[in-house]
Parts: C-alpha cells; structure tokens; sequence
C-alpha cells in the first residue's frame, strides 16, 4: 500500500516530516481488508502482523499464481445430515463473514474458485464428527472453507493436515443463533510443510463456538483465528496446543471481539518447545467494543521451555471500550520446569525423567480436556509422548 506526500499549500510550513502525517496501524481491529490481492504488498518481517514471523519460508504463497492441481488429496467423512456443496464468490454463505486481512488470505480466496461448504442444517445434533482429511503431495495449493452451523444445530467438524504442501488456507466459520460448533484444526504435517491459515468466525444470539488449534508438525504453520461474538449472549472458547521441535516456526494470532452484549470469552494456548531453533509465537488481541456490555472475557498463554535454544515470544493484548463489563483479564507466562513439582515427584521415587514426561503431559492435557472432542483424545497425548521420546532420544 502506497503512502502520497503532497506538496505544502502557500503560507503552511514547508519544513513537515513526511512521516508525521503517518499514522501506523495500533489495533487488530484497524487492519485494513480487501478480497484483491493487489490491494496488499509483500510481507516485508517489519509489518506489525509480520515481524514475528520467517516471512523468506512463506513467499512462495504470496504469488497469485494457480499452483498444480492434485497437490492436497481431500476426504470427507461426515454424518448423511450434513450439506455439501461448493460456492462460487458471492454465493452465499461464502464471503458472509470472512474478508481477507493479509496478502495469503486474499490469494487464497482469489485463488479458489469454488469454495467447499460444510453445513449442519438447523435444529440437527450430530451423532459423530466431520473429519476432513487434507493430504499433501507436494507443491503450492490454496483452499478456502466454509463451515456452518444453522440455527439451533450441534456439531464438531475436524481439519487434519498431514503431509506435505505450501499450503494457503481461509476457513471460514458460522455458528447461527443458538447452535454450538466445534472446529478443530489439527496440523500433523511433515517436516518440510508450509501452511499459512486465516480463520475467521461470527458467533450469533445464544451460540457457541468452541475453536481449537492443534499444532505438532510442519514447519512453519501459522494459523490466526479471528472470532467476532455477534449476538447477544454468544460464547467463544479458543483453545490451542503445540508443541515445537528443533527448527519448527509455530504461530497463532489470536483475536476475539466482543461486539454483542452479555458474551462470554475464553482463550487459553499453552505450547511446549525443544531442540535448537524451537519457536513458537502467541499473539492475542481481545476487543470489547462498546456495545458489549456485561462481558465477561479472558485470555491466557502458557509456555513450557524444555530445553536450551528455543524460544517461545508471547503478547497478550486487551481493548475495552465500555465501562460496563462482568470481567476482563489476560495473562502470559513463559519458563521451564516446575521445580518443586519435579522435587515432588521425585520425592516419591519417580525417576527425573518420567517426573519430566509426567510434568509436561499433565501441562498439555488440560488443552486436550478442554477440546470436548474423545475421538482425539487418545491420539493427541499419544503424539505428546512420541515428541517427549523423540527430545529424549536426540
């Protein structure tokens, strides 16, 4: 995006430093969208959304160029209840909610051409999970998603990423009033994986969406949520776990909007790094605009430093614009072991290493409780342990 100096007009002072007529972007909530791409420049790393992340690794999705076809093989597993289809741009639900904020989201979107719906019609209660199965052979693919739950409905769509791919992915998410939804976006990739992920959601009158972000593989996965609480009485849970090996890039941009009134907020991420290079980066903006009263709002992220070299950046950030809230409060924390909880253990003859194993399980597990989703359970503690075994063996 260009920047115009003009000329002073005839008596104003010509000695003016161009750049105090700039006025830098300060909230989430100022961010600029288009849906064209050529409306957004490159990331340069020195942008306020960017500078936190390897933008070299990413370039290859900032091209609006089509990629090869074939690149993601997609399976659906869904209950006969749900509608599928595909939306071209400007049939909706498509583009109801999501508008493209950054150079990614917005090729992704120009870049699809019909978008996959997902649907679970009103009133409906589904006996079993969607699962999408998303899996990469290679290459530059773009998606956009569109995920809906009607009014009334209850539901909990799964994303799994596995393999490889350069992956730019909107999901696009809509609980309708009084439905509860759960989306998981689960990120098993391979090592060389590239996946830059823009969630965007509206929660309407009386609905819940219980959003998580799992990420264990890949090597750079960004994946921002961005939930707007609508309607009057709406909740957002935004949950997220992951954990980071030596030379993986890990990132979430979390933001939550209280617009409605009487809505309740929840945000906790806890992530765990090793190895040399480890990083993983947590970003949270709660805004409570100034329709929102008797919000009741909190944000969290905790950090668990296994080893020497990694790295873990972390920024809470809240914006309250009434007065006339229940509650509001963020928090961040960021450290390795508990001492006295390995002194503990060990106390009661539990080797230091197992001590460790069970200090990082027991940090992790409240994400995995908290999901709600059993069909994962087993599978994310169990991929917990392999990464615990993994740093142990290296």
């Amino acid at each position: 995006m260009t920047s115009v100096t003009q000329a002073p007009a005839a008596g104003e002072k010509g000695h003016v430093d161009p750049a105090s007529s700039f006025v830098p972007v300060q909230t989430r909530s100022e961010r600029p969208h288009s849906f064209d791409p050529a409306d957004f420049d490159a990331p340069s790393g020195r942008e306020v959304n960017w500078k936190h992340t390897p933008v070299d690794r990413l370039r290859p999705l900032f091209a609006d160029e089509a990629g090869p076809t074939g690149v993601i093989d997609v399976e659906v597993s869904a209950p006969a209840e749900v509608r599928q289809s595909r939306l071209r741009a400007g049939e909706s639900p498509r583009g109801e909610v999501f508008r493209p904020e950054d150079l990614p989201s917005a090729v992704a979107w120009s870049q699809e051409s019909e978008a996959p719906l997902l649907s679970i019609p009103a009133n409906v209660e589904l006996s079993e999970p969607v699962v999408v199965r998303l899996h990469g052979t290679g290459g530059v693919a773009h998606a956009h998603v569109v995920i809906e739950a009607q009014a009334n409905a209850r539901g909990t769509v799964i994303l799994r990423h596995e393999g490889t791919a350069q992956h730019a992915q909107n999901v696009e998410i809509i609980a309708r009033d009084g439905s509860a939804l759960t989306v998981v976006s689960l990120q098993r990739w391979d090592d060389d994986a590239v996946h830059a992920s823009a969630h965007q959601a509206r929660v309407d009158r009386d609905a819940s969406l219980t959003h998580v972000v799992v990420s264990l593989g890949g090597g750079v996965v960004r994946v921002n949520p961005s939930v707007e609480l609508a309607g009057s009485g709406a909740q957002g849970k935004l949950y997220g776990l992951s954990f980071a090996d030596a030379g993986q890039h890990l990132e979430s941009q979390v933001y939550l909007h209280h617009k409605g009134p009487h809505t309740v907020g929840d945000v906790l991420y806890k992530g765990a790094l090793q190895g040399e290079s480890a990083h993983s980066v947590w970003i949270g903006d709660v805004l409570i605009g100034p329709d929102a009263v008797g919000t009741d709002s909190y944000e969290a992220n905790r950090n668990l430093v296994l080893t020497d070299g990694a790295r873990a950046d972390s920024i809470p950030n809240l914006e309250i614009e009434t007065g006339d809230i229940q509650g509001a409060g963020h928090a961040s924390a960021t450290g390795r072991f508990d001492d006295q909880q390995l002194f503990y253990l060990q106390a009661r003859g539990i080797p230091e290493a197992e001590a460790r194993r069970l200090v990082v399980l027991g940090f992790l597990a409240e994400i995995v409780q908290k999901m709600g989703v059993d069909e994962l359970t087993d599978e994310l503690l169990g991929a917990i342990e392999a990464e615990l075994a993994a740093g142990a063996d290296a």
